[in-house]
């Protein structure tokens, strides 16, 4: 998946643990409010985020080129002499 945005199958299945969390929290706040099933999604969104980490989700982000095939263009670091005057 060289240069595509598409992602790894484990951080797909991060986000859909979130997404799961959310929507189970969201249910449960709408139907009672039921704090049991609410705090349930809360844990599985606590808990995406650990996984998140644990597979390193945020190296699925590719800056190699935009949608158009351009060179995305990057930061230029400014030297910390030039920049505390």
């Amino acid at each position: 998946m060289s240069g595509s945005h598409a992602g790894r199958p484990s951080s797909w299945l991060v986000v859909a643990v979130c997404l799961l969390g959310f929507v189970l929290g969201g249910v449960a706040l709408c139907i009672g409010p039921n704090w049991m099933l609410f705090g349930v999604g809360a844990g599985l969104v606590v808990l995406s985020g650990i996984l998140g980490l644990a597979v390193g989700i945020m190296s699925d982000v590719v800056l190699a080129e935009n949608r158009a095939g351009h060179p995305v263009p990057q930061a230029k670091a400014e030297p910390a002499a030039e920049s505390a005057k």
